[in-house]
């Protein structure tokens, strides 16, 4: 947990402290408990406890009698006093999310991503926001922004997706300013996978340590995180790993190389080996994401099931991305590997017995640890949920840039 300054001026900087440890409580905490934790003074965390009371962020929820003296007050945060949504931009589907302030999904959406046109996207983006922040029945006041997940490389000053892979057409879409012209809120723009490793660090489950989380969409990202943040690199750019080699003597990429993770790791080309394997005797139906995810849904389900040919196919991937996580652990030197996104909950099953014995083979530190290889609690949803926090996480979350005096 962060700890706050007692030094003035720090204001801002101690409110996120504060918010924090009572958001990440289970219970509420008193002002003597928020003392110990933060190692605030007991004026300081009176003064912004008044002052967050009288916002509505928090309330006072019941007193506890724990030794002699006046009773505690529990304060516990106001989950309505604020939300945000979430975007999630993929080639395939396009998944809305409504938080409140707690991270808990209020609203949820999903469409198909009508075609790679980025004004129909644009404006099917703004449509699902104002049908969800309506049915919620919430005062749009009340939503503190709108977090959009996008498959990288991003402009990050200019708010831009600049000619991703899977997404023809968008070289340099000023998606921030776009959306927000639509929807009349905030947007902040985040690479996919560092939106998902911020909705991980928001459900508690991997607030302490360092961890990589490996995003498994249509694309492959990774992330990395550190004392409790999300790194994202001098450009925003962290995590292009499309063009790691996993398989010297895979297919072609179109970058002249060959054996890149995106022509080896991702779904698309699972179900292509598959494909020349002879797995399906029929032609695929539908439009090419439709029959790529339908495909690989089969696919896994038919490993999962034993099935000797699906079950190689899908240890043969668990071995190529093996070779890509080994590759960014031994360079990142983290205590976890986490992993997440769209395509997961159908791998998990074989990548959870696969992965960690691939992993400590080829893990640089194995003779001192085992590296824990775990799956995303928040789910599919990781990309959406995970940029709506990045929204909740610039209002709550204490940042060390923030102790930087001004002149």
């Amino acid at each position: 947990m962060r700890r706050g300054t007692n030094l003035p001026r720090m204001g801002d900087f101690n409110q996120s402290v504060i918010l924090e440890a009572i958001r990440r409580s289970v219970e509420g905490l008193s002002r003597i408990e928020l003392v110990e934790a933060t190692g605030l003074s007991a004026q300081t965390v009176t003064n912004i406890t008044r002052r967050l009371l009288d916002e509505g962020f928090i309330m006072e929820a019941g007193r506890t009698i724990t030794g002699p003296g006046k009773p505690r007050v529990t304060l516990r945060l106001v989950a309505e006093s604020r939300y945000s949504v979430g975007v999630h931009l993929d080639p395939a589907v396009i998944t809305v999310v409504l938080l409140d302030m707690s991270g808990a999904v209020v609203e949820r959406r999903t469409e198909r991503t009508p075609d790679k046109d980025p004004r129909r996207i644009v404006d099917l983006m703004a449509h699902t926001i104002a049908e969800l922040i309506d049915h919620a029945g919430i005062d749009r006041a009340l939503v503190a922004g709108v977090g959009v997940a996008a498959p990288g490389p991003l402009d990050a000053e200019l708010g831009a997706v600049i000619n991703p892979p899977k997404l023809q057409g968008w070289e340099r879409v000023p998606l921030r300013s776009v959306l927000a012209e639509a929807t009349s809120l905030e947007v902040t723009l985040e690479k996919d996978a560092t939106a998902a490793a911020v909705g991980e660090l928001w459900t508690g489950s991997a607030s302490h340590g360092s961890f990589v989380f490996v995003y498994l969409g249509t694309g492959l990202g990774a992330a990395v995180v550190r004392d409790g943040e999300a790194i994202a690199g001098s450009s925003h750019n962290f995590g292009e790993i499309g063009h790691i080699i996993v398989d010297p003597d895979g297919p072609p990429c179109a970058c002249g190389l060959r054996g890149c993770v995106e022509v080896v790791c991702t779904p698309q080309a699972i179900v292509e080996r598959a494909e020349a394997a002879g797995l399906w005797r029929d032609s695929p139906t539908g439009g090419a994401e439709a029959a790529i995810d339908e495909r690989f849904t089969q696919l896994c389900a038919r490993a999962d099931a034993g099935e000797q040919p699906a079950l190689d196919l899908v240890r043969t991937a668990a071995d190529h991305l093996a070779v890509l996580i080994a590759t960014l652990t031994n360079i990142l030197d983290v205590d976890r590997v986490v992993l997440g996104g769209p395509f997961w909950e159908r791998l998990c099953g074989v990548y959870l017995r696969e992965l960690p014995d691939l992993l400590h083979v080829r893990s640089a530190t194995r003779a001192v640890r085992t590296l824990p290889v775990e799956g995303t609690v928040v789910g599919d949803d990781v990309g959406a949920v995970g940029a709506a926090c990045v929204v909740l996480d610039a209002v709550l979350t204490p940042r060390a840039s923030d102790l930087y005096l001004e002149d």
